[in-house]
Protein backbone atom coordinates (compact mmCIF):
# COMPACT_ATOMS: atom_id res chain seq x y z
CA UNK A 1 0.00 0.00 0.00
CA UNK A 2 1.53 3.48 -0.97
CA UNK A 3 2.20 6.00 1.66
CA UNK A 4 0.07 8.87 -0.26
CA UNK A 5 -3.41 9.74 0.91
CA UNK A 6 -5.96 12.32 0.85
CA UNK A 7 -6.64 14.35 3.33
CA UNK A 8 -10.23 14.30 4.99
CA UNK A 9 -11.95 17.94 4.60
CA UNK A 10 -11.33 18.82 8.06
CA UNK A 11 -7.75 18.76 8.06
CA UNK A 12 -7.74 20.44 4.47
CA UNK A 13 -9.44 23.48 6.13
CA UNK A 14 -7.29 23.30 9.38
CA UNK A 15 -4.43 23.94 7.28
CA UNK A 16 -5.64 26.27 5.02
CA UNK A 17 -6.55 28.02 8.21
CA UNK A 18 -2.99 28.23 9.19
CA UNK A 19 -2.06 29.91 6.07
CA UNK A 20 -4.68 32.65 6.49
CA UNK A 21 -4.84 33.29 10.55
CA UNK A 22 -1.78 32.49 12.11
CA UNK A 23 -2.89 34.04 15.58
CA UNK A 24 -5.77 35.95 16.65
CA UNK A 25 -4.33 39.53 15.69
CA UNK A 26 -4.82 37.94 11.78
CA UNK A 27 -8.93 37.43 12.69
CA UNK A 28 -8.74 40.84 13.87
CA UNK A 29 -7.43 42.19 10.86
CA UNK A 30 -9.52 40.26 8.28
CA UNK A 31 -12.75 41.32 10.03
CA UNK A 32 -11.70 45.07 10.27
CA UNK A 33 -10.80 44.64 6.50
CA UNK A 34 -14.17 43.27 5.65
CA UNK A 35 -15.42 46.29 7.65
CA UNK A 36 -14.26 48.91 5.90
CA UNK A 37 -14.64 47.47 2.75
CA UNK A 38 -18.71 47.12 3.84
CA UNK A 39 -18.44 50.62 4.06
CA UNK A 40 -18.11 50.90 8.20
CA UNK A 41 -17.60 54.29 9.76
CA UNK A 42 -17.57 53.23 13.24
CA UNK A 43 -15.62 49.81 14.54
CA UNK A 44 -15.81 48.36 17.69
CA UNK A 45 -13.06 46.00 18.66
CA UNK A 46 -13.51 43.73 21.89
CA UNK A 47 -11.00 40.97 22.52
CA UNK A 48 -10.68 38.56 25.53
CA UNK A 49 -7.53 36.20 26.92
CA UNK A 50 -5.59 38.23 24.03
CA UNK A 51 -7.93 37.09 21.35
CA UNK A 52 -7.48 33.27 22.14
CA UNK A 53 -10.80 33.05 24.14
CA UNK A 54 -13.16 35.94 22.23
CA UNK A 55 -13.18 38.50 19.44
CA UNK A 56 -16.18 40.40 18.82
CA UNK A 57 -15.95 42.73 16.18
CA UNK A 58 -18.98 45.14 15.59
CA UNK A 59 -19.64 47.78 12.78
CA UNK A 60 -21.71 49.79 11.00
CA UNK A 61 -21.10 48.91 7.72
CA UNK A 62 -24.09 47.86 5.09
CA UNK A 63 -24.65 44.21 6.57
CA UNK A 64 -24.97 41.07 4.92
CA UNK A 65 -28.26 40.01 3.22
CA UNK A 66 -29.52 36.81 5.24
CA UNK A 67 -29.18 34.77 1.64
CA UNK A 68 -25.23 35.71 1.66
CA UNK A 69 -24.57 34.69 5.15
CA UNK A 70 -24.17 31.02 5.04
CA UNK A 71 -22.13 31.28 1.65
CA UNK A 72 -19.66 33.66 3.00
CA UNK A 73 -18.31 31.18 4.84
CA UNK A 74 -17.48 28.93 2.21
CA UNK A 75 -14.35 28.55 0.60
CA UNK A 76 -13.45 31.56 -2.34
CA UNK A 77 -16.81 32.68 -1.42
CA UNK A 78 -16.88 36.70 -2.38
CA UNK A 79 -18.54 39.91 -3.42
CA UNK A 80 -15.55 41.41 -4.86
CA UNK A 81 -15.29 39.49 -8.34
CA UNK A 82 -17.09 37.19 -10.77
CA UNK A 83 -13.89 35.94 -13.32
CA UNK A 84 -10.09 36.11 -12.91
CA UNK A 85 -10.43 39.40 -14.93
CA UNK A 86 -12.19 40.99 -12.03
CA UNK A 87 -8.68 40.69 -10.20
CA UNK A 88 -6.69 43.71 -11.58
CA UNK A 89 -9.84 45.71 -10.92
CA UNK A 90 -10.30 45.20 -6.96
CA UNK A 91 -10.18 48.22 -5.22
CA UNK A 92 -11.27 46.62 -1.68
CA UNK A 93 -8.68 44.81 1.02
CA UNK A 94 -10.20 41.48 0.74
CA UNK A 95 -11.52 39.77 -1.92
CA UNK A 96 -10.47 36.12 -2.18
CA UNK A 97 -13.19 34.67 -0.03
CA UNK A 98 -10.83 32.77 2.07
CA UNK A 99 -11.13 34.58 5.83
CA UNK A 100 -14.48 33.78 7.03
CA UNK A 101 -13.78 29.98 5.65
CA UNK A 102 -10.65 29.84 7.81
CA UNK A 103 -11.56 31.25 10.89
CA UNK A 104 -15.06 29.03 10.91
CA UNK A 105 -12.56 26.29 10.44
CA UNK A 106 -10.65 26.72 13.52
CA UNK A 107 -13.66 28.27 15.95
CA UNK A 108 -17.28 28.86 16.56
CA UNK A 109 -18.43 31.78 14.96
CA UNK A 110 -21.23 33.68 15.83
CA UNK A 111 -22.09 36.45 12.85
CA UNK A 112 -26.05 38.54 12.99
CA UNK A 113 -26.02 41.27 10.65
CA UNK A 114 -28.51 43.38 9.73
CA UNK A 115 -29.42 45.52 6.47
CA UNK A 116 -30.75 48.82 6.73
CA UNK A 117 -34.07 47.74 5.47
CA UNK A 118 -34.52 44.87 7.31
CA UNK A 119 -36.80 44.67 10.11
CA UNK A 120 -35.28 41.66 12.06
CA UNK A 121 -31.76 40.61 11.95
CA UNK A 122 -30.57 37.36 11.11
CA UNK A 123 -28.02 35.10 12.63
CA UNK A 124 -25.75 31.93 11.83
CA UNK A 125 -23.31 30.03 14.19
CA UNK A 126 -21.06 28.11 12.67
CA UNK A 127 -18.30 25.29 14.12
CA UNK A 128 -15.67 23.42 12.86
CA UNK A 129 -16.42 24.92 8.95
CA UNK A 130 -20.24 23.55 9.40
CA UNK A 131 -23.60 25.66 10.00
CA UNK A 132 -25.06 24.51 13.56
CA UNK A 133 -27.86 27.46 13.83
CA UNK A 134 -29.37 29.90 11.80
CA UNK A 135 -32.46 32.30 11.73
CA UNK A 136 -33.56 35.34 13.04
CA UNK A 137 -32.40 37.03 15.57
CA UNK A 138 -33.10 41.21 16.77
CA UNK A 139 -30.20 43.32 16.19
CA UNK A 140 -29.98 46.74 17.39
CA UNK A 141 -31.24 49.58 14.85
CA UNK A 142 -28.62 52.05 15.20
CA UNK A 143 -27.02 52.47 11.95
CA UNK A 144 -27.53 48.71 10.50
CA UNK A 145 -25.87 46.96 12.92
CA UNK A 146 -23.18 44.09 11.88
CA UNK A 147 -22.12 41.76 14.28
CA UNK A 148 -19.17 39.07 14.40
CA UNK A 149 -18.54 37.23 17.03
CA UNK A 150 -15.30 34.80 17.37
CA UNK A 151 -14.93 32.09 20.30
CA UNK A 152 -11.56 29.96 19.64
Amino acid sequence: MGSIVLLDELTINKIAAGEVIERPASVVKELVENSLDAGASKIDIEIQNGGISYIRITDNGKGISPDDMEIAFEKHATSKIRNADDIENVLTMGFRGEALASIAAIARVEMTSRQPEAEEGYRVVMEGGHLVEKGECGCPTRNNYCSTKFVL
